[in-house]
């Protein structure tokens, strides 16, 4: 079983307010990791010196977002956090056609490249629209990592689904190898519907785990709104998760 971490963005309302707290009670739960996004009232200095005293891992980050601007920021901040995982990553308008998707690919392909020269992997993280499909019918994530064959993806495994239109684990069996991220959460797959607790919505996750490979490190739990008190969410994705023999815990 991979090991389980949480994004961070998940508890944002939370980690407004005290981040200290926040990562105290998702050690009580048995997370084994975290991937922060901000670091809210904290210092990174401070922020990895909590992570240690509670026992929790930094898988990754998404603090500060890699981009060609900041190579500098990135390498600082991974050195403090003790991670060689950040992402990146953009809006719809990057992936609007087939010109602008290799444009977009060819930056990432730049930022990964200068990044790795300090031992630092950079992750692309998918949203939906990635998943969509050209005018000649290629999804537009196909045409994108084709072009840059060395990018390395966080792949969203909910949003690949594209509301139903894709299989998600086939996708990710495609690209196991060049996933060393995975992000794990659940829902309606109704566009601008509702998100559930790992476990309780229409995605297959048990086939979605089944298709990560070797090369996939840590399976790190995201829920961007919650149907339900966003505590019991990560609380019952954990249970799901880990009850299930889908990933492996701190407990």
């Amino acid at each position: 079983m991979k090991p389980i971490s949480i994004q961070l963005y998940t508890l944002r309302d939370q980690v407004n307010n005290d981040m200290a707290s926040v990562l105290r009670r998702l050690t009580s739960i048995g997370y084994a990791a975290v991937e922060p996004a901000g670091f809210h009232n904290l210092t990174p200095v401070e922020f990895k010196k909590t992570a240690d005293d509670l026992g929790l891992t930094i898988s990754s980050t998404h603090s500060p977002w890699a981009g060609k601007d900041n190579i500098q920021e990135v390498v600082d901040t991974l050195g403090i956090l003790g991670t060689s995982f950040v992402v990146t990553g953009g809006g719809p308008d990057l992936f609007k056609d087939e010109a602008t998707v290799r444009r977009t690919a060819d930056e990432y392909a730049d930022v990964t490249a200068r990044l790795a020269e300090h031992g630092i992997t950079v992750t692309v993280h998918n949203h939906f629209w990635e998943f969509e499909k050209l005018d000649d019918g290629r999804l537009v994530f196909d045409v994108f990592a084709e072009h840059a064959p060395n990018l390395q993806f966080e792949f969203d495994t909910y949003w690949a689904a594209n509301f139903g239109a894709n299989d998600p684990a086939a996708l990710l069996r495609t690209y196991a190898d060049r996933c060393p991220l995975l992000h794990v959460k659940d829902g309606s797959l109704i566009k601008d519907g509702p998100l559930y607790p790992v476990g309780s919505g229409k995605m297959d996750i048990p086939a979605v785990i089944a298709a990560a490979g070797d090369a996939t490190k840590w399976l790190v739990v995201e829920q961007d709104h919650s149907e339900t008190d966003m505590w019991a969410c990560v609380e019952t994705s954990y249970a799901y998760m880990t009850g299930n023999g889908l990933a492996r815990g701190a407990k």
